[in-house]
């Protein structure tokens, strides 16, 4: 019985070292302030992604209530990108026509069908041409919708590159003409037709703090090194340039993702981010999965090519916000920094139905470092050698008269 009641006393101290122990696992705190409702919004500052994991999964909101208990709140992490839908038209190709200006193209749609892109197929690689598009509801009235719109394949054993897609304003016509100006047009081999649908994603701009350009003519390629203030998640960058000549250029954005300090200095491990090509016809926005980080670097392929001359950068992520609900009246910490833990596993998120449509921000606390219990040391008994030899004397005369007790006896 005892021995039952001793295992179940182990298990309940477990218990609570456990509850009670939460907290000090992780790093860093931050005072939730204002909790007035039972569901909140806390916006994720640019200050606390240097200090949790790159998958946000450390991230835990905990609440101490009157009594001294620790209780958890839980969450859903929002990243505000954009969301994008597409939705295919179908179409029929009603006439062919070539004149010594070029060549027409007709489209036929259903009635009462928007459309905003038609991204174009052809037989032939190798051509640069413009193109015009027009609508008509009755193949007799046509409207303008797009004017020399260019279409560029470039395709060798160093670069293949493609841009036909044709980006319009939302449409709705029964008809669509195109028409590729120029004699000996490439030959349309398919088309998509589609209504593209895409909600703004929420960006923050992120500072940069410096950049360095250096080229490098051993493997013709310039580098371009990017340190932003912070850590901070990166998911668009924008590459301006300041060049007056056509140009298209294999690009890829790498960023840091750790570094080791050695005997020569820092090593830095950098691992690709994006890819794709620079050229002169598109807007050079590079993409990417929310990654945190607070160094990028920009590798331009030049070939035999002079380098290009890059103007500004633009360096964006999307905000990052924390869905909360309180159930208990406690004073809630946000708390980080704990890369052994793993990501946390709530109702709420199976739930995102019940959430309600308004919420109330609240504001965070500064950082603060988390104290930690420290370990019990305990002190010898006898800090004073002299009384640790007294006793070690006392214990060997002791033992001697014993000894001598014993021989006597004998």
């Amino acid at each position: 019985m005892r021995s039952k009641i001793n295992i179940l006393g182990c298990v309940l101290f477990l218990i609570c070292s456990t509850i009670y122990g939460q907290i000090d696992r992780y790093e860093y705190k931050r005072e939730l302030k204002d909790i007035t409702d039972s569901w909140h919004r806390i916006m994720l500052p640019d200050e606390l992604f240097k200090n949790v994991s790159s998958d946000l999964s450390d991230i835990r909101i905990y609440g101490i209530t009157k009594e001294n208990d620790t209780v958890e709140a839980p969450y859903i992490l929002k990243k505000n990108r954009e969301k994008i839908s597409s939705k295919q038209v179908d179409f029929e190709i009603i006439n062919r026509a070539t004149t010594k200006g070029g060549t027409f193209i007709t489209f036929k749609i259903p009635l009462d069908q928007a459309i905003n892109q038609i991204k174009l197929f052809f037989k032939e690689d190798n051509f640069d041409r413009l193109i015009n598009l027009e609508g008509s509801q009755n193949l007799k009235e046509w409207y303008s919708i797009v004017d020399s719109y260019r279409i560029l394949s470039i395709k060798n054993e160093l670069t293949a590159y493609t841009f036909t897609s044709l980006k319009l304003p939302d449409s709705k016509y029964q008809y669509y003409r195109l028409f590729i100006k120029g004699t000996n047009a490439p030959e349309l081999k398919n088309a998509q037709i589609t209504l593209r649908e895409a909600t703004e994603g929420i960006y923050k701009i992120h500072p940069i703090k410096s950049i360095r350009t250096e080229e490098k003519k051993q493997n013709r390629t310039t580098v371009i090194d990017i340190d932003l203030q912070t850590a901070v998640p990166v998911s668009y960058i924008k590459i301006e340039d300041d060049n007056d000549f056509d140009y298209y250029r294999s690009a890829r954005i790498e960023y840091l993702r750790d570094s080791i300090q050695t005997e020569k200095g820092w090593r830095y491990n950098y691992q690709n981010l994006s890819s794709g090509i620079l050229n002169s016809i598109e807007g050079n926005e590079f993409k990417c999965n929310s990654t945190i980080t607070n160094k990028l670097r920009v590798i331009i392929n030049n070939q035999d090519n002079e380098p290009l001359t890059i103007g500004a950068i633009k360096v964006k992520g999307y905000t990052h916000e924390l869905i909360t609900r309180f159930t208990t009246p406690a004073t809630y910490f946000l708390v980080y920094g704990n890369t052994r833990t793993g990501k946390p596993s709530y109702d709420l998120q199976y739930m995102s139905n019940i959430v309600p449509e308004k919420l109330k921000t609240i504001q965070l606390g500064t950082e603060q470092g988390i104290e930690k219990k420290g370990e019990k040391v305990v002190a010898p008994l006898f800090e004073n050698k002299i009384w640790l030899w007294a006793v070690m004397g006392i214990i060997i005369a002791l033992l001697g008269g014993f000894t001598l007790m014993m021989m006597k006896k004998k």
